[in-house]
């Protein structure tokens, strides 16, 4: 526990990476409206979370949420939906509510559905993302729809190869492209979840595109930071 010194509202373990946190992405702390703690894991990088779903990297995550806890934190989330593949055992782990990843919110965007409508996902990376990551979250991938970014793209070329530098403008056109089309494409789509944590920056243009509900990591934790909150 802490020593009754302050504590921040919510903890972030944090992947090792170089790409920059622009306001949105929760490694910006400016994205938030209450005070967020990072601890971040070392040689935790996109690929080995992402490509790898290497499971040596859960221990390690394990004891980055029982820093946070020591730190006094509320509520506990990372920084890639991916880690969804580990809520079960981070839960466990610590005894302050843990959001490992907005695919949490699948359920939500659910119950606002009407008869035949479907949750669509965005992700980093449709190939990676597999059964095991939705059924950390309690749901069923068959049925949802799920698209992924081009290999090529911007967006996979920061946030998965880790450069240095961003284009934000080339990755809004990029996701508001995908929405567009995934949404055309599939019209029983009522709602959309972005599992990427470097995807709310363009949430707002996606809701704007496409009219439909959108979830991100930031709706979530800005969400359950009202439910763990005292004052």
């Amino acid at each position: 526990m802490n020593d009754g010194s302050f504590s921040p509202l919510l903890g972030l373990i944090m992947l090792d990476t170089q790409f920059p946190r622009i306001l949105g992405d929760v490694g910006n702390p400016h994205t938030f409206a209450f005070d967020v703690a990072y601890e971040l894991v070392q040689g935790a990088t996109g690929k080995r979370v992402v490509e790898d779903a290497d499971p040596a990297l859960l221990d390690p995550f394990i004891e980055a949420a029982q820093k946070l806890e020591r730190r006094g934190v509320k509520m506990i989330s990372t920084s890639c939906g991916f880690l969804a593949m580990f809520q079960p055992q981070l839960q466990e782990a610590v005894a302050v509510p843990v959001l490992s990843s907005s695919l949490l919110q699948i359920h939500m965007a659910g119950a606002l559905l009407k008869q035949g409508q479907k949750v669509g996902v965005i992700t980093i990376s449709a190939d990676s993302l597999s059964d095991r990551h939705f059924s950390g979250v309690g749901v069923k991938k068959e049925e949802l729809l799920v698209i992924g970014l081009n290999k090529f793209s911007e967006f996979v070329s920061v946030f998965l190869d880790n450069k240095k530098e961003l284009d934000e403008e080339l990755c809004r056109r990029e996701m508001v492209d995908l929405a567009t089309a995934f949404v055309k494409a599939h019209p029983e789509i009522g709602a959309l979840v972005l599992e990427c944590t470097n995807m709310p920056p363009y949430t707002a243009a996606i809701r704007e595109a496409t009219g439909l509900p959108v979830f991100d990591v930031v709706t979530m934790l800005n969400y359950a930071s009202n439910a763990v909150t005292t004052s």
